[in-house]
């Protein structure tokens, strides 16, 4: 019984202190972050598909020839793979993602009919995840994209390389939690009933902030917003420490 009041209690301070971190890059990045992207979800899920360990001017660049090439996502469905994988070769692994992505177009259509996922938009979010998340190689975090990004605009968190990495460093995450499994842990420390405004921010800020100051190598942590909420950067650097505002040394 004590155990799990200790596991309770644990939870509820992380998830003050998820918000915390979510308010102070808000004000560091500036939030409300316009959106990148105003594509259909079948569009944003294509696009998320070719982004898989791809540098995103690469995956921009292979989806625009995608659309140029082939002008349809069923005429990608029905083409020929060697066509598709000409048309993505900016991306990594492009003999892989073309069978791929064609075959995640045959299963749209073959559940629902025809190329199209907004129907997405009348279900919970759970399930929406749930229902993308059946697609051959479709993950927690391109289904969270697909929702989020797209114009369905529907409150799922996607964690990507650099929010997994600051979440890690603040503590909010174990260090040994694979980004997948992060996803539902993170989403779950967030309050409930937020906007898919704000569940974008949350994400970008957290994208932003691992690409602009807490890096994968030498972390800025003499200008980072979060220090003190930070074991790991109160640890690599404690002389940056304020006594009275470090978070607290567990016994």
């Amino acid at each position: 019984m004590a155990d799990s009041s200790k596991r309770v209690e644990s939870e509820n301070t992380l998830r003050v202190k998820a918000w915390m971190v979510h308010q102070i890059l808000c004000e560091e990045y500036r939030c409300p972050i316009r959106y990148f992207h105003d594509m259909d979800p079948v569009s944003e899920l294509i696009s998320s598909l070719l982004s898989h360990r791809t540098r995103n001017s690469d995956s921009g660049k292979a989806f625009k020839s995608l659309r140029a090439t082939l002008g349809t996502w069923e005429a990608v469905r029905d083409a020929a793979t060697a066509d598709v994988q000409a048309a993505i070769t900016a991306v990594t692994w492009p003999e892989q993602k073309a069978p791929r992505i064609q075959h995640v177009l045959r299963e749209i259509t073959r559940l629902r009919g025809e190329v199209s996922l907004d129907f997405l938009a009348d279900l919970p979010v759970a399930d929406a995840r749930a229902w993308l998340e059946q697609l051959p190689g479709v993950g927690p975090k391109t289904s969270a994209a697909t929702l989020l990004f797209s114009r369905l605009r529907m409150a799922a968190l996607p964690v990507d390389s650099h929010h997994h990495r600051v979440a890690q460093r603040l503590g909010l995450i174990p260090e040994s939690l694979d980004v997948g499994p992060a996803h539902a842990v993170l989403e779950s420390q967030l309050p409930a009933g937020l906007t898919a405004q704000q569940v974008y921010d949350n994400h970008e800020v957290l994208m932003l902030h691992g690409q602009q100051c807490c890096y994968y190598r030498a972390p800025a942590c003499g200008r980072c917003a979060v220090y003190q909420l930070c074991p790991t950067g109160q640890r690599l650097h404690p002389e940056l420490a304020s006594p009275t505002l470090a978070e607290p040394r567990s016994a």
